[in-house]
């Protein structure tokens, strides 16, 4: 009775012991010119025969495959069935794996391919021997040839590299090209399957967590219908802004498979050779394939996908942010999904849970760090950590604080945002305000909408009307760049003020592209933009007379598109409200005015910007300031601070003359009367 073989390295010896015997009948056939001594090494690393037959019909080579053959039906587990299997090799092309393998794991096979080959320097196989030693006749050796082309799966799929032959002149025929087996591939072989080292630090195995998508029974069905008929490779494209589970979705479907999924990290896989490694892993660990931002590829790295998808694909999943048809996958089906945008309640659900142990507050706690930030569920247990870790550093021991989370949650979302927008520390608060109480009370309505988007919209069911776009319109200085900084503050939000030097382009299409990139990373950061001078781009549509015309209204209808679809906080602000486009007030949630500000607000500026620290002299009367110079917040802002580093030069505190000084110079500068020093 055929018995099993008890392991993948038994089944490999007994290949070894075939491929002696092939290589007796080569050296019997057609023994090289050799001397005595080296006949004799040459049956020395021989050995005496095994089985009764000789050539590759023989008794020996007949129990492999029957042992294989039950091995199988046993379940035991052998690495070159399982590789012919997988890429669909011959068994002649199985055999040739077995020759180029064979100086891998026994070093006699270096002397006797030399031998075989006459020349003491050619210890790999050529494609020549490697045909001589299974093909008997050399009708079949010309009809096996084709196994060794670039096309074959051979060497198309990388299972066999061509090896350099110093010794041969350039241009020598195919015949001559010596083969060895691809590292990665003489690790599986040997039952080690582990990622090849160029994708190490670039594809990951992600197990995730169960987020139970709604979307994935539906992709389980398309998966199991289509592998039931004609199994092609299937393409899934999955599309959504940042943090709407796409990579957790990729991992519930391949969970309910039971395969692995295999994650790229974005950006790594920038070579066509990096591409078809990463996807011919995916046929090694019989694993889906995932990997993002998709939609970004250049067209020759997107060739290299599809050409690798054709030789390796079984389940790809590709992520972007952007729909994309994804042009034709040959040989594959290829679907594009719309993810839905994050669950609230899902996502306070998953806060709740990491933050109990945490917090007697942990509901509280999670409706307002989902309000104000968009993090993937995957990530909130990391961000939690992060913040512990942080708070564990600190030299007094205290428990777990709400700004101590959100602060890890900003680092993990990071903006990426250079050259389009700068980020503003809002380091003011609303002692630093001075404005009318109505105005100030608009403000705080603005961060109380923003504080509880979640309740209203999640809760409630109130339809979702877009994000928060509000307007500060007033004179220059008179705080709107202050009161984004104080509601940023006050919500504990990133702010980004967008540089609209960065943003608008000269080259057609630029401009909105740059503009799609701000409110997307605004959104995935969910962070504040706040447009100063909004009224160049935000400018009313005109009437169109040349080409210039049509793409500033073109710019114009894409930034109300964009106000329209954001799910965020956008402040514009403007010294001449009058030129908006009438089309974005009616996007506006509020308009604040802020007023130039009279005496009494005027005196407040005067001391909220000096601070306590600083040495003032007995002669500032701040009142006396007020009514002398009117100034905006900004103009005063200036004033003091030249003041101040007057009085630093002449080593005392600040004076009125000093003051008086830092003013002339302002009113110089903005082009009023000076009014001159009495008061």
């Amino acid at each position: 009775m055929t018995r099993p073989y008890a392991d993948n390295f038994e089944h490999l010896a007994d290949e070894l012991d075939h491929l002696d015997q092939l290589i007796r009948v080569r050296l019997e056939a057609g023994r090289p010119g050799l001397d005595d001594a080296a006949r004799r090494e040459a049956d020395a690393l021989l050995g005496q025969p095994k089985g009764e037959g000789t050539d590759g019909d023989g008794p020996l080579d007949g129990r492999i495959v029957a042992r294989v053959e039950r091995s199988l039906a046993d379940g035991v587990w052998l690495a070159l069935p399982a590789l012919s299997s997988l890429f669909g090799l011959s068994a002649l092309e199985t055999r040739a794996v077995v020759i180029c393998l064979a100086p891998e794991l026994r070093r006699k096979y270096d002397r006797l391919y030399a031998f075989l080959q006459d020349d003491v320097t050619r210890r790999r196989p050529s494609v020549d021997l490697i045909l001589h030693l299974l093909c008997p006749s050399e009708h079949r050796r010309w009809a096996a040839r084709s196994c060794f082309s670039e096309n074959a799966p051979l060497l198309r799929t990388g299972i066999l590299q061509p090896v350099a032959d110093p010794a041969s002149p350039s241009g020598s025929s195919g015949l001559a090209q010596f083969m060895k087996v691809d590292p990665r591939i003489c690790h599986f072989l040997m039952g080690l399957n582990e990622l090849d080292a160029a994708l190490v630090g670039r594809l990951r195995q992600h197990d995730g967590q169960d987020a139970g998508h709604e979307l994935a029974d539906g992709v389980l069905r398309l998966i199991e219908h289509h592998w039931s008929g004609e199994g092609r490779p299937i393409v899934f494209y999955l599309h959504s802004p940042a943090g709407s589970g796409k990579l957790d979705l990729a991992a519930q479907v391949c969970r309910h498979l039971e395969i692995p999924l295999l994650s790229a990290d974005a950006g790594a896989l920038d070579t066509a050779a990096l591409l078809r490694t990463c996807l011919r892993e995916g046929v090694l660990h019989q694993a889906g394939i995932h990997l993002p931002a998709a939609d970004t590829l250049p067209p020759a790295l997107l060739g290299a996908l599809k050409a690798a998808v054709a030789d390796f694909g079984r389940l790809t999943f590709l992520a972007g942010e952007h729909p994309w048809d994804g042009g034709d996958f040959p040989g594959a089906l290829f679907h594009s999904i719309a993810m839905p945008a994050p669950d609230p309640r899902r996502a306070v659900a998953a806060w709740r849970e990491r933050l109990t142990g945490h917090t007697e507050d942990a509901q509280e706690w999670a409706e307002q760090l989902v309000s104000r930030f968009r993090l993937p569920p995957g990530r909130i247990g990391a961000a939690l950590a992060l913040a512990d870790n942080q708070r564990l550093m600190e030299p007094t021991a205290r428990p777990l604080a709400l700004a101590d989370v959100a602060a890890a949650c900003r680092k993990h979302l990071g903006g990426r945002l250079d050259g389009l927008a700068v980020r503003i520390d809002p380091a003011r608060d609303w002692r630093d305000l001075v404005l009318p109480e109505d105005r100030a009370s608009q403000l705080r309505a603005i961060g109380d909408q923003v504080r509880h988007h979640f309740r209203v919209h999640g809760e409630w069911g109130f339809r979702r009307g877009g994000g928060l776009t509000v307007l500060f319109s007033g004179p220059p200085g008179t705080g709107k760049t202050m009161a984004a900084e104080v509601l940023a503050h006050d919500l504990d939000l990133d702010l980004y003020k967008v540089d609209l030097s960065g943003v608008v382009s000269k080259y057609v299409g630029e401009t909105e592209k740059n503009l799609a990139r701000v409110f997307h990373e605004a959104w995935a950061a969910h962070a504040i933009l706040f447009f100063d001078e909004a009224d160049a781009l935000f400018g009313k549509r005109t009437q169109v007379s040349d080409a210039h015309d049509r793409y500033a209204n073109i710019e114009t209808s894409y930034l109300l598109q964009k106000l329209d679809d954001h799910d965020g906080v956008v402040i514009l602000a403007t010294n001449l409200r009058q030129n908006l486009d009438e089309a974005f007030t009616r996007r506006l949630r509020f308009i604040v005015e802020f007023p130039f500000p009279e005496i009494d607000s005027r005196s407040r500026i005067w001391r909220t910007l000096i601070p306590p620290h600083a040495p003032v002299a007995s002669d500032v009367d701040f009142d006396a300031l007020a009514r002398q110079f009117p100034l905006s917040g900004g103009n005063i802002t200036n004033v003091v601070l030249n003041a101040a580093f007057l009085a630093a030069t002449d080593g005392g505190a600040i004076e009125r003359r000093h003051i008086l000084l830092g003013a002339r110079s302002e009113f110089e500068k903005i082009g009023k009367l000076w009014p001159g020093d009495e008061q």
